[in-house]
């Protein structure tokens, strides 16, 4: 017997999200399970200038409810379309965006008034998402009424048991990164060799130029690293609302010649800063997974990362392939990155280790994980009979 599943999405803007339904549309094209895809809208404000809506990376079928910008959207609009999207649906199960907005609540409820079993996209974490009891309160609410859910990692893991989620209807991680398509796994050690080898050191920052990515953090351990290691650099690849003012702070701290804002870039380009750099730096505040640094070891580059980050656990092996340190330590991250520049000096070991770790986190994989736990909720016991049905649908 087929069953049907829709998954909605937020926005085509988010290549990762794009290859990883591209995977599971072609894990499903063997399997019991057909997926339908939703997508709501086009972008979200704060992606706008970052990099272009590029549709390339999702060949599934699919569905989009608004052109432009998710936010431009008036609200009523917005809850009325996909409350009627989740009504008529003819699904077995209904992915739902996340639980953080009106029109994903409304959603929930037209799930229950029409008895659809429904599942949820969770990508904080504790760390990222201290419980707090305003706010607890309406997500065990959100939580209870679902029947599974999907994380990026470990750490959404037990955010969403400490607030009530059934362990066993959990599922992660189904979190990968887009790469290029010139990006060849098989070449990408020699071409990492080949960039680092024998040049100087240079720190690698990816990602929006906001308040909550810690950058003036990053600006402030750089300069004294320059202290220490003068010819190292640091390269800012990025948009955002932040920029005039790191550029104050890079004034201030005496450091403009050794500090280099690129602005956005995207596949070949973006690929050879990953290739060409000691290592990427993340130093947020508040990061739900980290995608960049997905990017970087698939590229022979470690990573250091603030202990915020939700990807700490699984990609961020101590001494191998990146370091965590305190999020807003200054003297924390000068020691790190000095620390990283002599524990990573063997590209080659590094390189290694970084794309050993990041093998097993591609989008077929998180499709696996998705697809797994769509089955065991159709199937809709538990334990052992769950598992076996589930393996079943996927086959």
């Amino acid at each position: 017997m087929m069953a049907t599943v829709t998954i909605f999405h937020n926005v085509v803007w988010s290549r990762h999200k794009g290859a990883v339904f591209t995977a599971l549309h072609n894990l499903s094209t063997a399997g019991s399970i057909r997926y339908s895809m939703v997508q709501i809208a086009d972008t979200e404000t704060d992606r706008i200038g970052f990099s272009d809506v590029d549709y390339s990376f999702h060949r599934y079928p699919m569905q989009k409810l608004f052109d432009g910008c998710y936010e431009d959207v008036p609200l009523w609009k917005m809850m009325g379309r996909l409350t009627w999207e989740v009504m008529k649906a003819k699904a077995d199960l209904i992915v739902l965006p996340g639980y953080h907005r009106p029109e994903y609540w409304a959603m929930l409820f037209a799930c229950v008034l029409t008895r659809k079993r429904r599942a949820v996209f969770c990508d904080s974490t504790a760390r990222d998402r201290p419980r707090r009891l305003l706010t607890s309160v309406p997500k065990r609410i959100f939580f209870a009424l679902c029947d599974g859910y999907f994380g990026f990692g470990e750490r959404s893991r037990e955010y969403l048991v400490s607030l009530g989620a059934k362990r066993d209807r959990i599922f992660v991680p189904c979190q990968a990164a887009a790469l290029p398509r010139s990006f060849l796994t098989e070449r990408a050690f020699e071409e990492r060799l080949a960039r680092r080898e024998g040049n100087a050191p240079v720190f690698l920052y990816v990602g929006r130029l906001s308040a909550e990515k810690g950058i003036d953090t990053l600006l402030e351990a750089f300069a004294q690293v320059r202290e220490t290691v003068p010819n190292a650099t640091l390269r800012i690849v990025g948009t955002g609302p932040m920029h005039d003012t790191l550029q104050a702070s890079v004034d201030a701290l005496g450091v403009r010649e050794a500090v280099h804002f690129t602005g956005s870039l995207q596949d070949e380009p973006l690929s050879n800063e990953y290739f060409g750099a000691a290592c990427l730096v993340l130093p947020s505040y508040s990061e739900p997974w980290g995608l960049v640094v997905n990017e970087a070891l698939s590229h022979g580059c470690p990573a250091v990362v603030s202990e915020r980050c939700g990807c700490v656990p699984e990609l961020v092996v101590e001494g191998e392939t990146g370091f965590a340190f305190d999020a807003g330590n200054v003297p924390a991250l000068r020691d790190t990155l000095l620390a990283a520049l002599r524990q990573f000096a063997d590209s080659a070991q590094t390189a290694r280790a970084c794309m050993r770790t990041i093998a097993r986190f591609d989008p077929r994989a998180a499709a696996s994980h998705i697809a797994r736990g769509c089955a065991t909720m159709l199937v809709g016991t538990s334990d052992g009979e769950a598992a076996s049905s589930a393996q079943r649908l996927e086959q």
